[in-house]
This record gives structure tokens, C-alpha cells and sequence, in this order.
């Protein structure tokens, strides 16, 4: 007779911390961040609640991982049928313009994405009120990408197509900032024509002036 193969726990692991993700996701979503529990949680993935404790030590934790894990895999869905080489980020064509506008694009669909959308909601609104959230919310998933502006426009300073004296951190929220004040309020579509005009104003102000 064969020998058995053991069960290969890191497998094992990987779909329980899947599983977990998911239901914590989904729970914030329907029910909101203050009213998801670990007990919920691990009831909705099918899990001992020790297992949660054991990888995360709270349920802020908890979604933070998973929202940064849900992040991740929306963003090499997106880049799936690129065949290119280059690295991660903000393309630099040469052209400031159309690459800016293929990224604010891009985030527009995110914005707009369900499986994204109410869990960035719950994050962003518990952030307001919880501190603690709110500055591991900036430094584990805006900063990184907004870097990636910073990286581009400096860049375009290098090539004279920014003024000089232009702080990219402050131009970068000229781009961003309307797109997030348009999607917390719901005022008005969010859509990629509006994503092209913020780019076209954003980027008239911060060419050199002859």
C-alpha cells in the first residue's frame, strides 16, 4: 500500500486565511466596521475564533489585511494583460498628460468596483474616528501609492514639462483629491470623462509659464 501524503498545512493556512479575509470583507460591508466582530467573523469563514487571534491581534487587524490583500489582487487583475517590462507604477510615456489621465482612470473603476467599494467606505469612515485606523489606512495603502504620483511628476519636472518650484506632494493632490471628494459625497457620477478634465486643469496649472 502507498504511503499517505501528509496534509500539506501551509495550503491548509492559505485557505483559511483566505476564507477569513473574505468574510471579514463581507461582513463589513453589510453590516458596517463597528458592528463586524471577530465571533462574526470566524462564524461567517468557518473557523475557530482562536485561529483569527492567532495570526492577527484584533479585528482592526484583521481588515486591514484583508482589505490590503483584496487591493493586491484588484491591481494584478488589472495589469493581467500587460506583457511589459517595466516596473509597477505610474507609466511614463513622455506624454504627463495621458499617462496621468490612464491612472485616474484606472482609479475611477476602483472607486466604482462593488467588491472594493464598501469596504473602502467602512475603512475610510472608521478612520475619521479612529485615529490608530485611519493613520495605518494612510501608511499601508495610500502612501504607497501616492508615491507613485510623486515619482511621476518629479519626473516631469526633470523633463520641463512641471514648474520647478511645483511641490509634487501638493500637485498630486490636485489630481486625487476631487476624485475622493466626488466619491464620499455622491454627488455626481464618477465617471473617466471626469478624470480626464481634473488632468487637463490640474496639469494647466502646473506647466511651465511662458
Amino acid at each position: 500500500m502507498a504511503p499517505t501524503k501528509a496534509p500539506d498545512s501551509s495550503r491548509r493556512s492559505d485557505r483559511s486565511r483566505r476564507a477569513i479575509h473574505d468574510a471579514a470583507l463581507a461582513l463589513v460591508a453589510e453590516v458596517g466596521y463597528r458592528r463586524t466582530t471577530i465571533e462574526g467573523i470566524a462564524a461567517r469563514a468557518g473557523v475557530g475564533k482562536q485561529t483569527i487571534y492567532r495570526w492577527w491581534p484584533s479585528k482592526a487587524a484583521v481588515l486591514m489585511d484583508a482589505f490590503l490583500d483584496l487591493a493586491g489582487r484588484a491591481a494584478e487583475d488589472a495589469g493581467a494583460g500587460d506583457t511589459g517590462e517595466s516596473a509597477p507604477g505610474i507609466p511614463d510615456t513622455g506624454d504627463l498628460v495621458a499617462d496621468l489621465k490612464l491612472v485616474l482612470r484606472a482609479t475611477v473603476d476602483e472607486l466604482n468596483d462593488p467588491a472594493l467599494e464598501a469596504p473602502t467606505r467602512a475603512l475610510t469612515a472608521e478612520g475619521i474616528v479612529d485615529a490608530k485606523l485611519g493613520a495605518e489606512f494612510v501608511h499601508k495603502l495610500l502612501d504607497p501609492q501616492l508615491a507613485l504620483y510623486v515619482t511621476r511628476l518629479r519626473a516631469a519636472q526633470e523633463a520641463g514639462d512641471v514648474r520647478a518650484d511645483v511641490d509634487p506632494r501638493i500637485a498630486l493632490e490636485l489630481l486625487i483629491g476631487p476624485l475622493m471628494h466626488r466619491w464620499l459625497l455622491r454627488t455626481l457620477p464618477l465617471t473617466h470623462a471626469y478624470a480626464d478634465e481634473i488632468v487637463e486643469y490640474a496639469v494647466g496649472g502646473l506647466a511651465p509659464r511662458t
